[in-house]
């Protein structure tokens, strides 16, 4: 699952995601979109920006961590130490993050 609100980095994410092997789902760019994705399904991963046009998507990872979905946290204005503490074992990509940076938080978040 993608949960970004600025297309061009959405794009890259996906092309990411899908040069790994993977599919994804998204993205979704607000906390009440991706609430409504996960009433349908839960992903098998999710990568995150922490602003969403909505607010914070603290909400929406409370429900992955909830159901032991692995995150991933892409953002530029992300505190790693506050989100260590609230949702460990989750990865840290701040922006701007190079592709091998993604690659290897996803390899991870799915082992």
């Amino acid at each position: 699952m993608i949960v970004e609100d600025e297309l061009l980095v959405a794009l890259d994410l996906e092309t990411i995601v899908e040069d790994s092997g993977h599919q994804f789902d998204g993205p979704y760019v607000s906390v009440a979109e991706t609430n409504e994705a996960l009433d349908l399904r839960m992903p098998q991963c999710a990568i995150l920006d922490v602003r969403l046009k909505d607010g914070e998507v603290f909400p929406v990872a409370d429900r992955l961590r909830a159901a032991q979905v692995p995150m991933i946290f892409h953002s530029g204005h992300a505190d790693v130490t506050h989100l260590l503490e609230r949702y460990p074992g989750s990865q840290i990509c701040n922006k701007p993050s190079t592709p091998k940076q993604l690659r290897t938080a996803l390899e991870i978040a799915l082992a």
